[in-house]
């Protein structure tokens, strides 16, 4: 024992010496760790820039275009119509007050078709809003099956609820709804809740479709015909809807995957429906907006300034942005879009600057066209000369 101490003794006094015979560099501390970069933020993707009216989104005025004879008078025969309305109207675009329009339509009222070219040209400002890139689509006058009686498999085609109205729902929301049994104001019923008999038996039919699809796109048309079967015709019009959002079923379809890029047009979709019945049923459901109808009995269909619209004539237009009754001139990728229209309608999917749908009339050709309607392009307004210096300045 005594023999290890003392080697152990030793051993330790050796180590020390050779300790203090060189020097020992200092303990470092160890590397600290490279710090782990942070990922830049994405860039957040800015929101699409709106505005309240035409005012606001900018207007110039640009050089007048020559038209042709024949689309200078369709477009004079419309614009006619359209005058007691216009020199009434309260403008909410901001480009033109009623009063500027008496003197253009004065002259309208007496000049000869012949002499309309030259009438767009010289007495209207052509005025581009914001960057005037222009899309339109196409609607027309359908003609579907119905009965006046109801009928196995038929669907009812329904007037407007009077107890649709408009009112201040508990979130402060102001809108179409309807008073619930408690007296709060609630959404009104969706398209799925009609169509499950929200509203039946309360002797609001109008008539029965033979075909729910047909009906649905009339709907969107907002304005189409009945023919029954003793081959008289009812046609119908936009009386009003349920205040529920507008999902248009081609994009949710495109979105899907289910029908390429271009290819959902009306007929596309049409088929569709008919090939997948019970899905084809959910999708239409997914629009939750609902359209109520009336019928005319005059000459029509009548649009939003209730005068007739013209086939290739009239467009719908969003009214903050163009003055329902304004001629508009379209140039198009499309040849039958462009020309001259007159905006006399309005539409659920028709919103912001230089959104337009052209109307085609009735009848296979126009719903050929109208079906197919995609068009780019750009849009000039036609305002009185010195209605843009004189209209009422953005609040």
């Amino acid at each position: 024992m005594r023999i290890a101490a003392r080697a152990i003794a030793l051993a330790s006094a050796l180590f020390l010496a050779a300790c203090a015979a060189r020097t020992l560099p200092p303990p470092t501390a160890p590397p600290a760790p490279a710090p782990t970069p942070t990922p830049a933020p994405a860039p957040t993707p800015a929101p699409p820039v709106t505005f309240p009216n035409a005012r606001a989104a900018g207007v110039a005025l640009e050089t007048p275009r020559t038209l042709g004879k024949d689309e200078a008078a369709r477009a004079l025969a419309a614009f006619r119509l359209s005058c007691p309305a216009v020199i009434k109207r309260q403008d909410t675009s901001l480009l033109a007050s009623p009063e500027s329009w008496t003197g253009v339509c004065n002259e309208a009222a007496t000049l000869t078709p012949e002499y309309a070219p030259g009438f767009f040209y010289y007495r209207f400002d052509w005025a581009r809003v914001a960057d005037g890139k222009a899309f339109a689509t196409g609607y027309y006058e359908p003609e579907i099956e119905g009965s006046r009686v109801p009928l196995p498999g038929y669907v009812p085609i329904y007037r407007l609820p009077p107890d649709l109205v408009r009112c201040t729902q508990p979130d402060g929301t102001t809108g179409r709804g309807r008073v619930d049994e408690t007296g709060t104001c609630v959404p009104y019923y969706t398209r799925a809740q009609i169509e499950d008999g929200a509203l039946a038996g309360k002797g609001l039919e109008l008539a029965w479709a033979k075909d729910p699809v047909d009906l649905f796109f009339v709907e969107i048309q907002g304005s189409g015909r009945i023919r029954f079967p003793d081959g008289s015709i009812m046609r119908i019009g936009y009386a009003g809807q349920n205040g529920r959002e507008y999902v248009a079923i081609g994009r949710l379809l495109r979105d899907r995957g289910i029908l390429p890029p271009g290819g959902a047009n009306m007929q596309s979709i049409k088929d569709w429906i008919r090939a997948n019945p019970e899905q084809g049923r959910e999708l239409m459901r997914e629009n939750l907006s609902y359209i109520f109808f009336k019928e005319l009995t005059g000459a029509g269909p009548l649009g939003a300034l209730n005068v007739p619209v013209t086939p290739h004539g009239t467009v719908a237009a969003d009214p903050n942005f163009v003055p329902l009754g304004a001629p508009v001139f379209l140039k198009m990728d499309r040849p039958e879009a462009s020309g001259i229209w007159v905006a006399q309608d309005t539409g659920g999917a028709i919103k912001g600057p230089n959104r337009f749908d052209t109307f085609w009339g009735a009848g296979p050709e126009a719903v050929a066209i109208a079906g197919g309607m995609s068009s780019s392009g750009e849009a000039l307004i036609l305002l009185p000369k010195g209605a843009l210096q004189n209209a009422p300045a953005q609040p």
